[in-house]
């Protein structure tokens, strides 16, 4: 199963008001496993961006002029989305912008039902907690130090680590995303590792007085003992 963790950032919060994003940050998960792959673009939003977002993360004006315009990056990043889920926090946001841009350049959307809200799920998870992605790296002891500002790919990156918490961590393939003895190759998500027999079964290591101790301690237990049924 194949899942992109994905985090925005933008110059505020209506695109209907002109509002366009200015960072796209992205990580590949397959089987709930990062596999490395990472997709991070900086975009011209084509106006000037306001104090309260500049605050919020960083990105300014001069930073912004000489990076391509969305036009440049929607078939990149459409390409590296593909069809697998989208793990996003708040997605209904984020979802908004991403489809309003693609929807100025006569693009199809995204279906909404594409995206996991991992917000939604830590209400449900920890009704009455607060839900934020740095109370959820307090509770799961993720390390946030280096988020000073917000930044997608750094973001996406802490979401994953914070997703796969929700989820019940690393546990669902215990790391055994890769081919090995016994298990069936490929990356769908019918792989099950099983461990393979052993052509020569281990020999008994129970001594034949312990296996005369324990039969005599059954008999003193009477006929309906378990280990007579």
């Amino acid at each position: 199963m194949r899942e992109i963790v994905l985090d925005t950032e933008t110059t505020g919060f209506e695109p209907e008001s002109g509002d366009r994003i200015v960072e796209i940050g992205a990580v590949e998960l397959l089987n709930f496993m990062p596999t490395g792959r990472t997709y991070h673009q900086y975009i011209n939003p084509e106006r000037s961006m306001p104090q309260e977002a500049f605050e919020v993360h960083g990105l300014g004006d001069d930073f912004l002029r000489d990076k391509p315009v969305f036009a440049k990056i929607a078939q990149d990043i459409v390409d590296f989305i593909g069809d697998a889920k989208l793990v996003i926090h708040n997605a209904k946001f984020d979802m908004k912008f991403i489809n309003a841009e693609l929807g100025w350049l006569n693009r199809t959307p995204i279906p909404f039902t594409q995206a996991i809200d991992t917000l939604e799920i830590a209400r449900r998870k920890f009704p009455g907690s607060p839900a934020s992605l740095d109370a959820l790296c307090r509770r799961f002891g993720i390390d946030n130090s280096s988020r000073t500002l917000h930044g997608a790919l750094l973001d996406s990156e802490i979401l994953a680590e914070v997703y796969l918490e929700l989820v019940g961590g690393r546990q669902p393939d215990f790391a055994l995303g890769a081919n090995s003895p016994g298990q069936k190759s490929g990356n769908t998500s019918d792989d099950v590792w099983r461990p393979m027999q052993r052509p020569t079964p281990l020999s008994p290591r129970i001594h034949p007085e312990e296996t005369a101790v324990h039969n005599a301690f059954v008999e003193t237990l009477g006929d309906d003992a378990l280990w007579k049924r």
